[in-house]
């Protein structure tokens, strides 16, 4: 890893983290369901959507205050169907970024609660950001439907439905469209969105983002996949080998290791295709390829 890109990246992990310890008022810390949701909230993890929505922000000439409540609410979205995707009805995972799952170490009803609690408060700081700043309106919007049933959770409700069967390409590459894809699309629109605000609509430029953020969340989803299948549990800091073990059609056990790699390669040449167009129209896209990298190349 380049030291530019490890700078940025802590850099924006930084603001992040420092953002995420004061999402609850202070009075409620000893909050059961709090404590909970800070447990997942705080567990580590690299931030990947949070960072991503600064790095586009900064490449659009945006500032980052301005895209805080929304890198907030994202982490913590995501945050929250991690605890739920962990749940005994769900995945009945025990281990996530390597600490026992939130239903382990609070039980599963304040797992729950805690999931709940922290949809909802990403939902008070989106609402937030509006009332500060009406022209992030369709920034919210985007974030909205990205994290909802024709989302994320949308995704995870073709997931379970497809559990124990073969589903066609078409199908499973909607499911990781959303599932995982939804949330990487909004933390690179919002940005747009909000440059759109006070530049004007650019559809080109808008279909240029979009080509970058949908072939990296495919990507991201098609690397988890192999991950399953070639990390060390230790390393990854989840467990491995549950898709196969779940009945799981996945980019791996759907198309097999060799030519689920040939596609993760192919769809990080369409990111850097993208990334080469927006250079070619004069934005810097140094810290996105150099973090395209990473992603592509991650051990965990």
């Amino acid at each position: 890893m380049s030291e530019k890109i490890s700078y940025f990246m802590k850099k924006y992990q930084d603001r992040i983290e420092s953002l995420l310890l004061d999402v609850f008022p202070k009075e409620l810390s000893c909050d059961p369901t709090v404590k909970a949701s800070m447990y997942s909230l705080l567990a580590g993890g690299k931030r990947i959507r949070p960072v991503l929505m600064y790095m586009v922000a900064e490449m659009l000439g945006i500032e980052l205050s301005c895209v805080d409540d929304f890198a907030v609410a994202m982490e913590m979205i995501h945050t929250y169907s991690l605890i739920h995707d962990d749940l005994p009805c769900m995945d009945d995972d025990c281990l996530r970024r390597g600490k026992p799952t939130c239903h382990i170490a609070h039980g599963e009803a304040f797992a729950l609660l805690g999931g709940d609690a922290l949809l909802n408060r990403a939902f008070e700081r989106v609402l937030l950001s509006v009332s500060k700043n009406p022209n992030t309106i369709k920034a919210a919007c985007c974030f909205a439907e990205n994290t909802g049933i024709l989302g994320m959770i949308g995704g995870q409700s073709i997931d379970l439905a497809s559990e124990g069967k073969k589903i066609e390409t078409g199908r499973l590459c909607e499911l990781h469209e959303k599932k995982t894809g939804a949330l990487i699309n909004a933390s690179c629109l919002v940005p747009y969105y909000i440059y759109a605000a006070e530049k004007g609509e650019d559809k080109s430029l808008y279909d240029l983002i979009r080509r970058f953020s949908s072939g990296t969340g495919l990507g991201f989803q098609i690397k988890d996949d192999l991950l399953d299948v070639q990390a060390d549990q230790q390393v990854l800091g989840k467990s491995t080998g549950k898709d196969q073990r779940d009945n799981k059609s996945t980019f791996v056990t759907v198309f097999g290791e060799s030519t689920a790699q040939k596609m993760l390669d192919d769809t990080y040449g369409d990111v850097y295709d993208a990334l080469d167009e927006l250079s070619s129209r004069g934005f810097d896209v140094t810290v996105l390829r150099q973090f395209s990298d990473v992603l592509q190349n991650r051990v965990q």
